[in-house]
């Protein structure tokens, strides 16, 4: 029999952070790459950083390594783009966060509060009939909480998509054993980075 483990492609969850020139037009730029090459985007969240000459987006893509390869190969040739960075081999922090308003009937409410403890969801708005909660965390625990809210009846639900942030550089991080240790990606920026004005 055949191993035919070597040939496999695995699909994984890839977040890549971007940071782009802050000015109109950058996010239908990206959003229009990601088409026109038949790119799944999973999540696209874009907001202002530190810098106000920038803005930062961070893609969730679902793909193998080669389609990672190609998404961070296409996006650093946008010219709005300026820094490309793949969080695959950096320890970093995500979260989501969720507005989501159920069905809160009056002999349920204890059942939904005690749920909102558990999870540490704040309860933003109560109706006669109705409950909304926020909630912030990783993708995971944002699906988790959902799926546990589906059988009381969710009315109406948004989401902000997954911000992402690589952790500070005394973390304690290493590699794996037996992987090698990937070069430092820092999103930083240096200004002569940044294109002529």
């Amino acid at each position: 029999m055949s191993n035919n483990t070597e040939n496999a492609t695995y699909v994984m969850r890839h977040v890549i952070a971007a940071l782009v020139m802050n000015e109109p037009g950058v996010l239908a730029q990206v959003a229009g790459m990601f088409a026109a090459r038949g790119f799944n985007i999973d999540s696209l969240v874009v907001g202002r950083t530190e810098n106000p000459e920038l803005s930062r987006m961070t893609i969730v893509v679902n793909g193998d390594n080669a389609v990672l390869e190609q998404v961070r190969k296409q996006l650093g040739k946008l010219v709005p783009v300026v820094k490309v960075v793949d969080y695959s081999h950096v320890p970093f922090v995500e979260r989501d966060l969720v507005l989501v308003q159920v069905n809160a009937p009056s002999g349920k409410r204890g059942e939904l509060m005690e749920l909102a403890n558990i999870f540490r969801a704040k309860i933003v708005d109560v109706s006669p009939d109705r409950m909304m909660m926020e909630l912030s965390g990783t993708e995971d625990k944002i699906v988790a909480f959902i799926e546990l809210l589906r059988p009381y009846g969710i009315v109406e639900m948004a989401r902000t998509g997954v911000i992402a942030m690589p952790r500070g550089a005394n973390t304690g991080y290493r590699p794996k054993a037996g992987t090698p240790a990937p070069e430092p990606q820092t999103p930083e920026i240096d200004p002569g980075d940044l294109p002529p004005g």
